[in-house]
């Protein structure tokens, strides 16, 4: 049995549930928002782990499950909670189920897309920096500080530079300008991660197991995703032949980090090198497939269905 967990209307989780309703496969959707109408329970006896989920249309022996997809939101976030105190009974079941379908899919056989303790690297975007060296890809010359004067000694040594988050919290990407400088001082407050500026072209690269769909991806803008706020203009999405070097190698990454499914960043640079920004562990990859056309819902359908096997 594989279980689909999330919302369904949710792009990438709606886009592999067709997938699987094309391939005629058996599935349980556990859709996070009747949190207040599913159960979960768990037995662990010395190595052996036993389970039963329930809620609205199915009832599950843990055990019986061959793959996950995991999609869940923030449940702080959830609707259904909005008008919910902090402590309320109702948040802390929601919060005491998330967790332990969390727990369990971390230490379950099945295969699990992805398990919450390989998306660990994604909350330290310099250590995981670290780990795409080791695996031979370029890496951006990287600053964390809070330093003002550092930031000038930095760009003085790199030239242009760009700026975003530490953490695995969602930013947009921006160059630093005459206008950030300005405001430099603010930083005093919160580090910030400023990094060399790499010219050349996007490509986004999904790995689902063994296969690989890339994406290239032409822009003005600093941060593609938000080409028509930076530029005015919407990128251009195509899909690219990577090679089959540069290929196995983000397999190989993707595999090192625990993660079934990835969404890594490249970027082409004008002197030839293929320089990794970093690796999304759970990659909205609907986003690219729409654009292009890749069957990447299909190839995670697949993959789920290679759980049966294991």
């Amino acid at each position: 049995m594989i279980l689909l967990c999330g919302i369904p209307s949710e792009t990438a989780l709606a886009m592999v549930a067709a997938a699987l309703d094309a391939r005629g496969a058996d599935y349980t959707l556990m859709n996070q928002r009747h949190v207040r109408e599913m159960a979960v329970e768990l037995d662990v006896d010395g190595p052996d782990l036993r389970g039963h989920l329930t809620g609205p249309g199915f009832d599950l022996d843990l055990d019986e499950i061959t793959a996950v997809y995991l999609r869940f939101m923030d449940d702080r976030w959830l609707p259904e909670l909005t008008n919910e105190p902090a402590e309320s009974a109702a948040r802390l079941a929601s919060r005491a189920l998330h967790d332990i379908i969390g727990g369990w899919a971390d230490i379950s056989s099945a295969l699990v897309v992805n398990r919450y303790t390989a998306m660990g690297s994604n909350f330290s975007k310099p250590f995981q920096a670290q780990l795409i060296r080791d695996h031979g890809f370029d890496v951006p010359a990287t600053l964390v500080t809070n330093d003002p004067s550092q930031v000038l000694e930095f760009r003085d040594a790199h030239g242009p530079l760009i700026y975003k988050s530490i953490s695995s919290e969602r930013s947009v990407v921006h160059r630093l300008d005459e206008k950030d400088l300005d405001r430099l001082e603010r930083i005093r407050w919160c580090p910030v991660q400023f990094q060399a500026y790499i010219a050349g072209p996007n490509v986004r690269v999904h790995t689902v197991g063994e296969r690989v769909f890339a994406t290239r991806i032409e822009t003005d803008a600093t941060d593609y995703r938000y080409a028509v706020r930076q530029t005015g203009r919407a990128a251009l999405f195509s899909a690219y032949e990577l090679g089959t070097e540069i290929s196995e190698r983000c397999v190989r990454l993707a595999r090192s980090l625990g993660l079934e499914v990835a969404g890594i960043d490249l970027k082409l640079a004008p002197d030839g090198r293929v320089v990794c920004l970093e690796v999304n562990p759970s990659p909205v990859f609907s986003y690219y497939e729409l654009n292009t056309s890749q069957p990447i819902a299909d190839a995670v359908a697949g993959l789920l269905l290679e759980g049966n096997g294991r």
